[in-house]
C-alpha cells in the first residue's frame, strides 16, 4: 500500500512546489480605482464629499462602496474607501451624514476618546475602538468623517491629514 501512495504524494507534493514557484512573484493585493464610486456618493449627497487626496506612495485603495446607489434625494449618503498602507496595514475611511450608518456605528459605538489632534488644518477627535485600534474622527454639521484600522497612528494620521472636498 505504501508502494502505491508513494508516488501520488510526490506527484502532489511536486504540483504544489511548482505551483508556489510559480505565483511567488506575484501581488496578491488586488488594488481599485474608487473614482466612479467617489464620483457617485459625491452626485446624491446632500452634503460636500470629502475623500483622501495625493495620499503618499504606498497608499493602496483595495476597497470602495457607497449607498448612494440606492439613495434618493434627501436621503443619508456613506462612502466608505480602504487603503493598504506601506507597512501593509489596513486603514479605512469613511463619510457619512447618518449617524446611525453601520461604517460609524461599528467603529464609534465603543470608542473611548483620548484627546484630540491637529491634521490638515482640521480637528480630529482620537479614540480607541472596542477592538484596540486607534480611529481619528471629526463631525461637522451632522457629517461624521473617520479614518481608522489595524495601521499604527501615523499611517492613520496621513490619510486624516490628505482629506479633502471632493472636487470632481
Amino acid at each position: 500500500m505504501i508502494r502505491s501512495l508513494a508516488p501520488l504524494v510526490l506527484i502532489c507534493l511536486g504540483l504544489v512546489g511548482w505551483m508556489a514557484a510559480k505565483n511567488s512573484g506575484v501581488d496578491p493585493v488586488r488594488e481599485v480605482d474608487p473614482a466612479s464610486t467617489v464620483q457617485l456618493a459625491a452626485a446624491r449627497a446632500g452634503y460636500p464629499v470629502v475623500v483622501p487626496a495625493g495620499l503618499p506612495e504606498g497608499y493602496r485603495p483595495t476597497s470602495a462602496r457607497t449607498d448612494a446607489g440606492t439613495a434618493g434625494a434627501g436621503d443619508p449618503v456613506t462612502l466608505e474607501i480602504g487603503y493598504l498602507t506601506p507597512s501593509e496595514e489596513f486603514a479605512g475611511f469613511a463619510v457619512s451624514d447618518d449617524a446611525r450608518a453601520p461604517a460609524v456605528t461599528a467603529v464609534l459605538d465603543d470608542a473611548r476618546q483620548q484627546g484630540t489632534v491637529d491634521l490638515g488644518g482640521q480637528t480630529w477627535t482620537r479614540s480607541t475602538t472596542g477592538r484596540g485600534e486607534t480611529v481619528l474622527w471629526r463631525e461637522d454639521a451632522g457629517v461624521t468623517v473617520l479614518v481608522t484600522g489595524s495601521a499604527g497612528e501615523g499611517e492613520l494620521e496621513t490619510v486624516a491629514a490628505a482629506v479633502r472636498p471632493y472636487s470632481g
